[in-house]
């Protein structure tokens, strides 16, 4: 039981790692796939758009 858990912690953070140059960012990611599941997590990481980078003047 606790070996699953943990993978599945750990899975999330994986996916929140990834997520960070996307549109929800590293938290997003992470409370999406801990909230819903890591598969879920790595749905929403394909389907989202990366950041957009600011112009700087």
């Amino acid at each position: 039981m606790i070996q699953y858990v943990l993978f599945y912690v750990l899975a999330s953070l994986i996916i929140a790692i990834f997520g960070v140059n996307r549109k929800f960012g590293f938290w997003g990611y992470l409370f999406a796939s801990l909230l819903f599941s890591p598969f879920i997590g790595v749905i929403l990481l394909l389907a989202s758009d990366r950041k957009k980078k600011q112009d700087c003047l």
